[in-house]
């Protein structure tokens, strides 16, 4: 290389290699464990969670909050295990998804899954499922029994509102509807659940509050996979949240044991 292509080249170097620092310290620590877990996965390609293949699960009840217009995963779980799946979503167009796939309970798919996070509803197989298995509850999980502001997503494109607001640096000025919202003890009451034994968090930056929530009311699924959302957006403060929802599990006893992208699962031991 020349000279003078160097020279040319110099500033764009200096301002990626800045970028890569600046990125390193906001970048959470979040250390996976080695175990000896079986891994499986199920869902769509880009709805699909990965999770330790357990007996525990058959027959279970499994909630599941974050919807979208992708419930392959829920459908997925509840066909392989015979599991009962809660489904937590207050969002108007997650909530018509829903009800335009449980008009099709009982019928098998008829086209394969797409590959973004809108799913035809004759995409699902539902031959192997009844109506008992997949409930909605039409509300936010949150670290209180309230009604807040669900926030609009950047591109009006998107389903996923949010409630921590972090794709508009946490503000509270922003385009939002108004939900009800309720606690995973509540949650707990109203649909009997007795034993958890996996949470699925999807929920566009509240599960940090939902997680400690969780924790301190000594409730403790022994799977929890959680999607950190913020990840997607960092910064100092993302990084903050994150670590501490991360520390105050792995101090709970859980371990981290798999990462994909910004979807992390969690196993409990006993402690």
């Amino acid at each position: 290389m020349s000279g003078q292509i160097r020279d040319y080249l110099r500033p764009t170097y200096h301002k990626i290699r800045r970028l890569a620092q600046r990125m390193r310290r906001i970048a959470p620590s979040l250390p996976i464990a080695s175990h000896s877990y079986r891994l499986t996965r199920l869902g769509s390609g880009y709805g699909g969670w990965t999770f330790v293949d357990d007996t525990n699960l058959k027959n279970s009840v499994i909630v599941s909050c974050g919807l979208g217009e992708d419930a392959s995963f829920d459908i997925e779980i509840a066909s392989t295990y015979g599991a009962k799946v809660i489904i937590v979503d207050p969002t108007p167009r997650a909530i018509q998804h829903y009800k335009a796939m449980a008009l099709r309970v009982g019928e098998k798919r008829q086209q394969p899954y797409s590959n973004t996070g809108a799913q035809p509803v004759d995409a699902y197989d539902l031959s192997n499922i009844s109506a008992a298995q997949l409930r909605l509850c039409e509300k936010a999980l949150w670290n209180k029994n309230t009604q807040l502001q669900f926030f609009a997503p950047s591109n009006p494109s998107h389903v996923s509102h949010s409630i921590v607001n972090f794709q508009h640096d946490y503000s509270t000025e922003t385009a939002h509807i108004d939900v009800e919202a309720i606690t995973i003890d509540k949650l707990f009451t109203t649909y009997d659940i007795q034993d958890l034994q996996l949470i699925k968090l999807d929920i566009e930056g509240a599960e940090v509050e939902v997680l400690k929530d969780m924790i301190a009311k000594r409730i403790y699924p022994k799977q929890v996979l959680v999607e950190y959302d913020e990840l997607s957006v960092p910064s100092k403060k993302s990084k903050q949240r994150i670590e501490s929802a991360h520390h105050a599990l792995t101090n709970s006893g859980y371990s981290l044991i798999n990462c994909e992208h910004t979807n992390f699962t969690y196993i409990r031991h006993s402690i």
